[in-house]
């Protein structure tokens, strides 16, 4: 009953997106967030307790719950547009982004580098991959499988249609890793959300201060196949979604691997730290991600050689 709810909802979300006005559709995601917030819902907890990290436990309970208002309103924005692009033209998709740094990770792409796009959960993930692709550099991300599946499959009918290749993260015929490796191999550009482990079996590292689990696989993957691991931010800015490509995490000239990609990690850490703290209603994270919040859920980590 729950998957089938789950479904329906998303498939409203679709129709209601791509039918009705825009400033109606946006009202109404709006209405959505804001009625989520007022009835302090699992995620919004969730939500005010990672934002406490970012502004300091000391912030007063009423600029948190303001911050977490305005983050619940952009989380909701996402995925009013989410649902709304396969409607948006090619012009509006490109003229509503801005971005910094872009030409470095292109320089890589026309040289035949792969690289390695590592972000955070902000501002809008779809509407990047749309963009980047609209320049002609498609990229391959990895989603984790939705149930039912018939929800997974149009969510990856979705992207590619904005011209991303999406991979299961589990349950594919053949290995995830491997194929992200021979992408980056061939050059390509693979887009990595990297900011929550998935697998709870990632690398530990500091985060605001405190232990937190990111993946492994951004950085074991560029490691591996020398493909260039680039930090990038999103945030909105008004009307339009601004982008920054950061600067290439290099690896560390350590003889053991994975002491390798954990310093690469952390060093990921300390980036999506900057843009957080610089963006925090953009922060989409309503999901454990700091290990005193794991409980049950930590789990020791395994070597990156398995990984990539």
């Amino acid at each position: 009953m729950a998957e089938r709810l789950a479904a329906a909802a998303f498939g409203a979300g679709w129709a209601l997106a791509r039918r009705v006005p825009e400033p109606v559709g946006r009202w109404t995601f709006t209405r959505i967030a804001d009625f989520a917030w007022r009835r302090r819902t699992a995620g919004v907890r969730r939500l005010e307790a990672n934002l406490r990290r970012v502004v300091g436990a000391d912030v007063p309970p009423e600029r948190l719950r303001a911050l977490s208002r305005a983050g619940m309103r952009s989380y909701l924005r996402y995925w009013y547009e989410a649902f709304r692009m396969p409607a948006m033209d090619r012009a509006t998709i490109l003229d509503r982004t801005r971005c910094t740094g872009i030409e470095a990770l292109e320089a890589h792409l026309a040289a035949g580098r792969g690289v390695v796009a590592a972000l955070p959960h902000m501002g809008n993930w779809d509407h990047a991959g749309a963009w980047i692709a609209l320049r002609g550099s498609s990229p391959t991300t990895v989603a984790e499988r939705l149930r039912p599946e018939r929800l997974f499959e149009r969510f990856t009918a979705f992207r590619a249609g904005l011209g991303i290749e999406v991979l299961p993260l589990t349950g594919g015929e053949h290995s995830t890793a491997g194929r992200l490796a021979r992408r980056l191999r061939a050059g390509g550009l693979v887009c990595l959300l990297a900011d929550r482990d998935l697998t709870a079996t990632g690398v530990e590292v500091t985060l605001f201060g405190e232990p937190a689990r990111l993946p492994a696989g951004p950085a074991a993957l560029a490691e591996r196949t020398g493909a260039a691991l680039m930090p990038v931010s999103l945030w909105y800015d008004g009307p339009y979604l601004r982008i920054r490509v950061h600067e290439e995490i290099l690896a560390p000239d350590v003889p053991e691997r994975p002491a390798r990609v954990r310093a690469m990690t952390q060093r990921l850490a300390e980036v999506f730290e900057e843009a957080i703290a610089a963006h925090p209603q953009d922060w989409h994270m309503l999901q454990r991600v700091f290990a005193a919040d794991l409980g049950e859920y930590r789990r020791p980590p395994p070597s990156p050689d398995n990984l990539g």
